[in-house]
């Protein structure tokens, strides 16, 4: 129980910010671009309060950390926090816009990566090489590489989604478009099957080698 306690302790953390800095990157990116709907929701705010789920954010986690720790199995973690709302059609030009706002949730998950990094080498520099902290960073590290890879996945309505109907020609990206309703669907049937792990993997891997480049690069 203890151990059990301390995990979800060194978790809290990095879960909480790389979800929700993600959904507020959106709503900044959002309202550069000319649609104000997140701002005047309420939403365009670095207070993990504001866009934290009770369930997605909190118990998902939670459930799958728990899960994994009594079956003895990895854990891919997945959890989410309350969406941003955006307009693309007050932006002014959605489609192409689209591009920018689907890509600042990826691009916050891995510059806080980077982050995570950057504590790393500074605890390294301390003489802490184990310890809270150290294991904190570690998985701040893990946790938004994965959202990342997660929301780079092409399917709507996720980043990658909206990143590939933004890069489509017109009649194609709105054929795209229809499969939104599906896409929950899609990615829990592949939760299920195991298969999503895989399909993520390369974004995992380039995520831990833009990591990597930067770690060396601050010795």
């Amino acid at each position: 129980m203890n151990e059990l306690i301390q995990t979800l302790t060194v978790y809290a953390i990095p879960v909480v910010f790389a979800i929700t800095l993600h959904e507020a990157a959106h709503g900044y990116a959002a309202r550069y671009f000319g649609d104000m709907t997140a701002t005047l929701a309420g939403r365009v705010s670095l207070n993990p309060m504001r866009h934290v789920d009770l369930v997605g954010t909190f118990l998902v986690p939670i459930g799958i950390l728990l899960a994994s720790r009594l079956l003895g199995g990895p854990a891919m973690l997945f959890g989410w926090a309350k969406p941003v709302p955006v307009d693309f059609g007050r932006m002014r030009k959605p489609k192409q816009d689209m591009l920018w706002v689907a890509l600042a949730g990826p691009v916050t998950n891995i510059l806080q990566a980077l982050g995570w990094t950057l504590v790393i080498r500074i605890l390294l520099a301390l003489g802490m090489e184990e310890g809270f902290w150290m294991e904190m960073a570690k998985v701040g590290i893990d946790v938004n590489i994965v959202l990342m890879a997660l929301n780079l996945l092409p399917v709507l309505p996720l980043d990658g989604g909206r990143v590939v109907f933004s890069l489509l020609p017109h009649r194609l990206a709105w054929q795209y478009g229809r499969t939104e309703r599906y896409g929950m669907l899609i990615i829990i049937a592949l939760l299920a099957l195991g298969a999503l792990p895989v399909i993520i993997e390369p974004f995992r891997v380039a995520g831990y080698w833009v990591v990597q480049l930067f770690f060396t690069a601050i010795r």
